[in-house]
Formats: C-alpha cells, sequence, structure tokens
C-alpha cells in the first residue's frame, strides 16, 4: 500500500479520522422538492450514524442481525452504517426481489430488525407476523413519527442525540474487531441457491484503501448513486468510499435522469454498468448523425488520438458538455464494456475506466485508471492484492484466483461451498483470464457459462452478445448452445434476441414479427461472415420480453436457458 494512504483499522475508525478531516465539507446533496435542496456535511452525517446506533442498542439491539431495503437514499446509507459501527451484523437485502423470496432471505438472515422505505411497507408488515422469522422491530425511513409498532427512523435518530447528550456512549465507544464478520451479502440466485457470502470490516476497509490509491478522486469531487446498494460494487466504491474521502454524494432519480442528474450535480465520478454507457454513446453518433455532423467527427477523433485527455475535452467540449462538463472518471462494472464505446469516450477526452470485482472480494479486484489503460482488459490487480491464472491453456488462458485482505472470511455456514472455491488461500473467481506481460487483466468470460463444441472449442457467450447488440434495434441478446440430434456433444449456436420494434420500424421500415424476423437473420448472416465458421449462430428467436437479470444487469444464463 502506497505511503500516503490514510490508513484505517475498520469502518468506525474510516468515520471517526475521515470525519476530523472533512468534517465541514459537502457530504450529501440531496432533493427536497420545488428544485430546492438539502445539504448535510460529514458531521451531520456521523452525527446521525451515531445517534442512530445509539438508539439501536438502546432497543436491546446490540450484537444483533438487521436487515435494510429499499431504494437508493441517504436513510439507506444512515442505517448501513449505524448498524455496521457498533451496532452488529448488516444484511442489506436485493430491493427487486419477489416477497415470497424476501420472506425466505428474512428467514435465513435471522434478522431481529429491518430498515425499509415506503415501497416495502405492505410486503415487510405481512412477512413479520410469520412465526418462522426472529423478526421484531420494523424501522420506516419515511415516517416522521412511530406508530402501530413501527419506528420511524427519524425519531430514533432524535431519540439517540437526547441519549448521547445524557452520556451513552455504548455505540461511540464500541470496540470493533475488524476480522470478524459484520456484514452478510446474499449471492444473486434463487434463495434456496442464493449464497450467504460473510465480509469483515478488514475486507472492506482494505478495499477501499487500495482503489483509492488509483482513482484519483478525493474532498473536492461530487458522486452519483445510481447502481443498487445493496450490491457491494455501489455499497464500496460508492457510499463507503465516498465517506473515506470526504466527498458529496448525490443520488440518481432513475435511470431515464441519469445525464440530466450529472448536469444538475455537476457531478464529477459516477459509476454505471457497460449497457448505460452503450446508450450514451449510440444516443451521441445518433444525435451527431442527425445533425450531419458526424463524418467530420470521426475525422477529429482520427487527427487528435495522440493528444492528451485535457487537449481533447477542449476539443469535444460539446460532447463533455452533454454530461455536464465536470466529468473527471466514469467507471465502468458487473460486465464487459464494449471495446468501441471505450475507445470512443477516451478519444472524446472522457476517462472512462473498466473495474471488475465480486461480492466476495468485496468487491473490486482490479481496475484502469488514465495513467494504467489498456483497451479490452479491467486494468491491473489492486495494489494489495495477488493474481494468477490457474490451470492455463496454450494461450495462457485459465481460471483468474486472487488473494488478499480483501477477500471475503467465507461462505457462511457453508463450509462445502467455501472449499470449493478456496486452495491453500486463493480464491477462485469463477472467471477465464488471461493477464499480459505488464500485468493488465482480460476477463474472456464466465467458466460456468462457456459453451463447448464438438471440436473442443470454446465459445464465449458475452463476446458474441456484444456483436449482436450492435444491431440496429437490438436491446439485448442471449447466446446459448442447443443440441442438434441425439448426440449430446453436437452442440450448434443459436440466440435470442429482444428487439425494439419502434426501432425496427424506423431504420429497416419492418413492422411484423415476420419481417423483423427477416431483418435480424439478413444480419445475423453478416455477423457469420466475419466469423470461424464453428461459432456461426444457426438458430434465431425473437422477442419484446426482456431477459432476466440481476440487478447490476447481468443475464441470469440458466434462469434464461429454462424459458427456451
Amino acid at each position: 500500500m502506497e505511503k500516503n494512504v490514510l490508513q484505517i483499522t475498520d469502518l468506525k475508525d474510516m468515520l471517526n479520522k475521515t470525519g476530523e478531516l472533512y468534517g465541514n465539507r459537502p457530504g450529501y446533496k440531496i432533493k427536497v422538492g420545488d428544485g430546492k435542496y438539502k445539504i448535510y456535511t460529514h458531521k451531520e452525517i456521523r452525527d446521525m450514524i451515531d445517534y442512530l446506533g445509539t438508539a439501536l442498542i438502546s432497543l436491546g439491539l446490540k450484537d444483533k442481525r438487521i436487515a435494510v431495503i429499499g431504494e437508493n437514499r441517504y436513510e439507506w446509507e444512515l442505517a448501513y452504517m449505524s448498524v455496521v459501527c457498533g451496532t452488529g451484523i448488516v444484511v442489506p437485502l436485493d430491493k427487486s426481489l419477489p416477497e415470497n423470496e424476501l420472506e425466505e432471505l428474512i428467514e435465513r438472515s435471522q434478522v431481529e430488525a429491518i430498515f425499509y422505505s415506503k415501497k416495502y411497507q405492505d410486503v415487510i408488515e405481512r412477512i413479520k407476523y410469520s412465526e418462522k422469522n426472529k423478526l421484531k422491530h420494523l424501522i420506516s425511513m419515511d415516517s416522521d413519527i412511530h406508530k402501530e409498532g413501527i419506528y420511524s427512523q427519524k425519531e430514533l435518530i432524535e431519540r439517540g442525540e437526547k441519549l448521547v447528550k445524557e452520556g451513552h456512549r455504548e455505540f461511540i465507544d464500541a470496540k470493533i474487531n475488524p476480522d470478524e464478520m459484520q456484514i452478510m451479502l446474499f449471492t444473486s440466485g434463487t434463495t434456496s441457491k442464493s449464497k450467504v457470502v460473510a465480509l469483515s470490516h478488514k475486507n472492506l476497509a482494505t478495499n477501499v484503501m487500495a482503489f483509492s490509491t488509483i482513482l484519483g478522486i478525493d474532498s473536492s469531487d461530487r458522486i452519483l448513486s445510481f447502481l443498487p446498494l445493496h450490491h457491494v460494487f455501489e455499497c464500496t466504491t460508492g457510499m463507503i468510499f465516498s465517506l473515506y474521502v470526504g466527498a458529496q454524494r448525490s443520488y440518481c432519480d432513475g435511470i431515464r435522469h441519469i445525464v440530466e442528474n450529472l448536469n444538475e450535480y455537476k457531478i464529477t465520478f459516477a459509476c454505471f454498468v457497460p449497457a448505460i454507457y452503450e446508450a450514451m454513446y449510440k444516443n451521441i453518433i445518433k444525435n451527431l448523425e442527425k445533425a450531419g455532423k458526424l463524418e467530420a467527427v470521426k475525422k477529429l477523433m482520427e487527427a487528435n488520438r495522440n493528444k492528451t485527455m485535457a487537449e481533447k475535452k477542449e476539443i469535444f467540449k460539446d460532447i463533455h458538455n452533454i454530461f455536464g462538463g465536470c466529468i473527471k472518471l466514469f467507471v465502468s462494472g458487473a460486465a464487459a464494456l464494449d471495446t468501441e464505446v471505450e475507445y470512443a469516450f477516451r478519444d472524446w477526452g472522457i476517462n472512462l475506466c473498466q473495474g471488475y470485482g465480486l461480492t466476495e472480494t468485496s468487491p473490486v479486484i482490479g481496475c484502469e485508471n488514465n495513467e494504467n489503460f489498456r483497451v479490452g482488459s479491467i486494468g491491473k490487480a489492486l495494489p494489495n492484492l495477488e493474481v494468477r491464472i490457474d490451470d492455463p491453456d496454450s494461450e495462457g488462458m485459465g481460471e483468474l484466483a486472487v488473494k488478499g485482505p480483501s477477500v471475503m472470511l467465507g461462505y457462511f455456514e457453508d463450509q462445502k461451498a467455501t472449499n470449493e472455491v478456496f486452495n491453500d488461500g486463493w480464491f477462485s473467481t469463477g472467471d477465464l483470464a488471461k493477464i499480459d506481460e505488464d500485468g493488465y487483466i482480460f476477463i474472456c468470460g464466465r467458466k460456468k457459462s462457456v459453451i463447448v463444441l464438438k471440436n473442443g472449442k470454446n465459445i464465449f457467450p458475452e463476446e458474441m452478445e456484444s456483436l449482436v447488440n450492435k444491431i440496429e434495434g437490438v436491446k439485448e441478446s442471449f447466446i446459448f448452445g442447443k443440441q442438434q440430434s441425439d448426440d449430446k456433444e453436437d452442440i450448434k449456436i443459436n440466440v435470442k434476441i429482444v428487439f425494439d420494434r419502434e426501432i425496427m420500424k424506423e431504420a429497416y421500415k419492418v413492422e411484423t414479427d415476420e419481417k423483423i424476423l427477416k431483418v435480424l437473420k439478413d444480419k445475423i448472416k453478416e455477423i457469420n461472415k466475419i466469423m470461424p465458421k464453428y461459432k456461426a449462430i444457426r438458430g434465431i428467436l425473437i422477442t419484446e420480453e426482456p431477459l432476466i437479470k440481476t440487478t447490476t444487469n447481468k443475464i441470469k444464463r440458466q434462469a434464461n436457458l429454462d424459458l427456451i
């Protein structure tokens, strides 16, 4: 770890040390309606965490498990931090889960209290009366007062403030064991199969310290929260990171408002999934085409490719202004980013970098920055992690394994599953990768999703899907192998395409499913021409129904396969 990094042992230590450094800096800028905003300083944030944690302990929740569910908002963050920094074990729950799955996770995690937003009120109240769970306390993020046996988060903060002033310091003086499980995270998947990732303060603290050395983000920055907070990617690289560096944080109003929010809050740093950047790119290209400027811009991009990012920013000022004109860094994570998009953003002087990680690694394993950048890679491993390729083939591709302080403690109460992913301290990621001579990591695809053909060749669905997704009118696609005969090894490549009827009509003047299928078949034939024969797509299904995905937009392969 570099010497100038602020050393922290745990998240409570982080709040204390950074509170002294950035107490008067703006921590949250929250929209309160009618074009008005409320700003909370870092000191106010830390005070609210102390008050809420004190109130939770007064309810008898010391060392208990407490869940949090809701959309991204500062109350969610206060709840999480007040649990994990001196009360008990926090269990962030996926806000997109149906009621029956939520109920099962609440039972499995044995939580005794839950923070929730208004949207989940009816569901949580129904679940509370089940005899199968341990729920005792319901805490509403939206209620102003305690009513009908439901606590108000706002009122608990007020109660905690009173208790602190009376001298109650159980939360404030709480000692954290950085090596113990304090965070329980369910992996995506069906609830019965989902594993519980056990994370510690040390896992999260070391991850934040390590990636802060390469991102170049500080207390002058303004961060937009978009990806779901229950997911460790947004939780660590967004919430915890912004508290660590003393930055200002605001919340996105939804996918349709991303560009508007980037402008409104003058955002300098944000993390999105590749689909967002790809949509931004398509939009910019489309508008340039409509304005008759596309060819001129392409020539400018080509001519200025070797200039510095600052010089390119000046040349492509109009494109920067689309995003508010203040972007210092965009990070793409959760899936592979289309290299065409990556090249274009950098040609425009926009620092778009790929990062990579897993829930089990708290999450970041590698990330690019402006200095260490190689198109198609996820950068180099963080400075405190070791990486290696297990069982590499003749081309150097094998399973990526990682070792270091941010790797999870294990799967909670599942020694068998834990043993399956650890080998002499090395964690197997399940991703196939290559590492070049300079240490840049290139992810090839998930080990489990690889389609093996009769000739022994490997097909990576993600790679082929990115080609199909470039077809105008295609929203998303799903590549899968289909058995052609009684021979189980006789697998042919097929694709399921989710199309946009309006764009198909506009681009190709076709409206019926039959004609749309014909257009898409012709487009697939064009893709087949540029690929080796064994990779050719032999079958095509079309639909307007979106694919089943996780909350970070990853395709759930088995779930989609089950529908075919």
